[in-house]
């Protein structure tokens, strides 16, 4: 018991001559900052990969901005989470070069025996030294795009609540022989309401209430979508020409993206969403895997929904249409699933290209070419 309490005495007093230590920023050229709510760690090293100073500091806006302004521009490597956006545009802002690491690509980091924050930031300074690109660096989007995409992450939060309170009405009434008429999501509160058992009135007659509620909230949020996309985003005219993209969709696609000339090429859109196979061949091995669903996750719950209405009864035909339908119809158990797919990247890549160049769509556009090349 003696030891680990002088231990632990010696341990605060090695922390507390660190954070007392000062910077020499002059012989300082890589940082590496492993960020956490209360506190951030960081490592400074110089050009032959000597540990110069290790500290800890506040993860505040203004701490950040007292411990770095005095530095001449470094080149500061910290992983993608909570904090860095506004991290990464602070340190931009004073002239800094900042690379946001991909924690995906970091195993060096999270499958490490001895991991700590000390340690992690030490080993992002020694990555960011070595070879940038090894930290497949990424690109936070600007803070009015990220304010306007919490709107539209606000209505798929109440949309999600809205679909869990359904769910639970409906099982909650089936459970005692009854059933809610099928039906849209807006109006549930109507019908479930008019067919509600004496006996559950008590218990679901408070969600029933809800569900309205948050249904207003919806059509409130989806009308501020509508009026963004119009006042401060025009481009989404472009993209609303297809079939099945509407200004939500549409919206949430410039938002995450924000710069349509990020990608060389259009086609590599869909690799960047997750929308592709994975690869893992080894020597003859060449496995059929998955999609990767990297990138944004709720971009491409849209794009997922609209390729389903792009195959789907209602839709008009097009080049996109006729495409997954020939995919789906080749048979086999995810014949359905991997035509959705398939539509669902041909889009990505679509509404790059219309986003980028403006032009008008034309639904046969591949069809006129391969008539006028036979």
């Amino acid at each position: 018991m003696k030891k680990s309490i002088k231990a632990n005495a010696a341990q605060a007093r090695t922390a507390a001559k660190v954070k007392q230590q000062k910077v020499d920023w002059k012989r300082v050229t890589t940082v590496g900052i492993d960020l956490g709510d209360r506190f951030s760690h960081f490592c400074a090293l110089d050009a032959d990969g000597t540990v110069i100073a290790e500290g800890r500091v506040a993860t505040t806006p203004a701490a950040m901005e007292l411990e770095f302004k005095p530095a001449s521009p470094k080149r500061i490597a910290i992983e993608a989470g909570m904090h860095s956006p506004w991290l990464s545009r602070l340190l931009k802002r004073l002239g800094h070069e900042v690379l946001v690491a991909n924690p995906r690509k970091l195993r060096l980091i999270y499958e490490n025996q001895r991991k700590s924050d000390r340690v992690d930031a030490e080993y992002l300074a020694r990555v960011a030294r070595l070879d940038p690109k090894l930290l497949c660096a990424l690109e936070h989007r600007s803070e009015s795009g990220q304010c306007h995409l919490a709107i539209i992450r606000a209505r798929d939060t109440l949309v999600r609540s809205r679909g869990r309170l359904i769910q639970h009405i409906r099982s909650a009434i089936k459970s005692i022989g009854e059933r809610v008429p099928s039906g849209t999501a807006e109006c549930f509160h109507k019908r479930a309401a008019a067919c509600l058992p004496d006996g559950l009135r008590e218990a679901l007659l408070p969600l029933i209430e809800m569900v309205e509620q948050l249904t207003t909230r919806i059509r409130e949020f989806d009308r501020k979508v509508q009026q963004l996309a119009e006042d401060r985003y025009p481009d989404t005219e472009a993209l609303t020409q297809v079939c099945g993209v509407g200004s939500l969709t549409a919206l949430a696609y410039i938002l995450t993206l924000e710069d349509e000339g990020r990608f060389r090429h259009s086609r590599s859109v869909g690799a960047w969403l997750g929308l592709v196979p994975g690869q893992h061949d080894s020597g003859e091995s060449q496995p059929q895997w998955h999609i990767t669903k990297e990138g944004d996750p709720y971009l491409r719950r849209l794009l997922v929904g609209s390729a389903q209405y792009i195959l789907g009864p209602f839709a008009k035909d097009c080049d996109l249409r006729r495409y997954g339908l020939a995919i789906a119809a080749r048979g086999g158990a995810n014949a359905k699933k991997r035509a959705v797919v398939a539509v669902a990247r041909k889009l990505a890549v679509l509404l790059h290209c219309l986003w980028r160049t403006r032009e008008v769509y034309e639904p046969f556009f591949n069809s006129r070419e391969q008539h006028a090349a036979a």
